[in-house]
């Protein structure tokens, strides 16, 4: 193990050394995703986890996940850690596990939403929660090689697929005896995490399924279905005259819904679904619920008249989760459906969320009943411009023509509208958001606004 502080990395995320994005370590396999890079995630991960439990690792069902799984549990066991495999599993599953086994913290192999040909690693410490940013920064000082490491021993390997009807258990309880029975649901399991487990739990409940991309293809992941691809989900309800549906993402800590008109209800109508179910049993502490810089005006003027309080914070589920513990918040999360619930572990969960909002209905009441009663979204619109050059994609902001331009186009809308823009913290993408009265506003501010910034980050 002398080598793992010197071990070249392949210039990993941008050209700029292994460092931590908004949902822990993702890019390319063979180029930024590589054994040797995993390698040593596992070793320092194992230095940096406290404690001398076991540490749990799972993945999705992406083909390179068996490959990076591998080196994560020499790394972890040269760090001398018992290491426990899931196998396939959902993200959440992993963070739950780990609090109710009270191991030592947890890493998933996922890229989340991306393409079949991108991998990850996400990392948990003992509460379930995402590493800190100072456990993720000693984690990037041994990478860099600035930290000398020590093999001491070498910790054991177990398969532990069984721990995954623990996690079912938690989803199950959850409900407090509340059932699904006559219900049809169709789920899109993207060929992915929630392949594990979605499905039967659903029939368990009573719910008549009709499961779409259900079994695990690591090669199909994500493409042209899943929450990204709503379309199959949106078909598939209609045809089939379902209540609603519910479409996963690749490791399943996210998900959207349909209702039986097909319309979509996004992060920001599960808040509000589930924030005034809460609110009504007198379970939602000042009526607050925690979102993020993207959910749509529509939802934050109805919120607030039906007495409520929204905080926004900026995208990523780290930041939601530190807003909501510091406000003492019990329900928050973002607009692409990653919902967090104090009550049920803090991590994000896309099995669950479905769970939740399924169970809020009243006998002989619809999804459709519930969403008409909730709030009329403005028109949104979120176009990626894809910026290769780290440093011109993260300091956009430094471009005055851009930024000129935006204030312009602020200036033009008025109260009745709004820009966002911000660099992908997952991806080489910058992302135009515009929200207004009217569609011909976001339109037309979208395509100026886009166009101009590939013009000037790319030139």
């Amino acid at each position: 193990m002398a080598d793992l502080a010197s071990h070249p990395v392949g210039q990993p995320l941008g050209g700029g050394g292994v460092s931590f994005g908004t949902d822990g370590i993702r890019g390319r396999v063979g180029t930024v995703m590589t054994p040797a890079l995993a390698l040593q995630v596992g070793y320092w991960s194992g230095q940096v986890l406290p404690g001398d439990a076991p540490v749990l690792l799972g993945m999705d069902s992406r083909s390179s996940g068996p490959m990076l799984v591998a080196a994560l549990e020499a790394g972890l066991a040269a760090a001398g850690r018992d290491v426990w495999t899931l196998g396939l599993c959902p993200t959440p599953a992993v963070a739950r596990l780990v609090n109710q086994f009270q191991a030592a913290g947890g890493l998933m192999v996922s890229a989340s939403h991306n393409p079949p040909e991108d991998n990850g690693i996400k990392l948990f410490g003992p509460s379930g929660a995402k590493l800190s940013r100072d456990q993720q920064q000693a984690i990037e000082a041994g990478l860099r090689g600035e930290v000398r490491p020590a093999l001491t021993s070498c910790g054991p390997t177990q398969r532990r697929t069984e721990l995954l009807e623990s996690y079912t258990a938690l989803l199950e309880k959850s409900l407090e005896g509340r059932r699904l029975d006559g219900r049809r649901i169709v789920l899109d399991l993207c060929w992915g995490s929630a392949t594990s487990c979605a499905e039967s739990l659903f029939r368990r409940l009573g719910a008549e399924v009709i499961a779409l991309h259900s079994q695990p293809d690591g090669a199909a992941i994500n493409v042209g279905c899943g929450s990204t691809h709503l379309e199959p989900l949106r078909q598939a309800v209609m045809e089939h005259g379902a209540e609603m549906g519910f479409a996963f993402d690749g490791d399943a800590d996210r998900v959207l819904a349909v209702d039986g008109q097909g319309r979509l209800v996004d992060g920001d109508h599960i808040l509000y679904l589930w924030g005034s179910a809460l609110a009504d049993a007198d379970a939602l502490p000042q009526q607050r619920l925690v979102a993020t810089v993207m959910s749509n005006l529509g939802f934050e003027r109805a919120w607030t008249a039906r007495g409520g309080q929204l905080e926004r914070t900026a995208v990523g589920d780290q930041h939601v989760h530190a807003a909501m513990a510091e406000l003492g918040a019990v329900l928050g999360g973002e607009q692409s459906g990653h919902i967090i619930s104090a009550d049920h572990g803090m991590s994000g969960d896309g099995v669950l969320t479905a769970l939740q909002l399924a169970a809020l209905l009243q006998p002989g009441e619809t999804l459709s009943d519930r969403v008409d009663q909730s709030f009329r979204s403005f028109p949104q619109r979120l176009r990626n411009v894809r910026v290769p050059d780290r440093d011109r994609r993260k300091g956009w902001e430094q471009c005055d023509a851009l930024t000129t331009a935006i204030a312009a186009a602020e200036a033009a809308m008025g109260d009745e509208g709004r820009v966002l823009v911000r660099a992908s913290g997952t991806e080489p993408l910058l992302r135009v958001m515009v929200e207004a009265s009217s569609q011909e506003q976001v339109d037309h501010w979208t395509d100026h606004l886009s166009d101009l910034a590939d013009q000037l980050l790319n030139a």
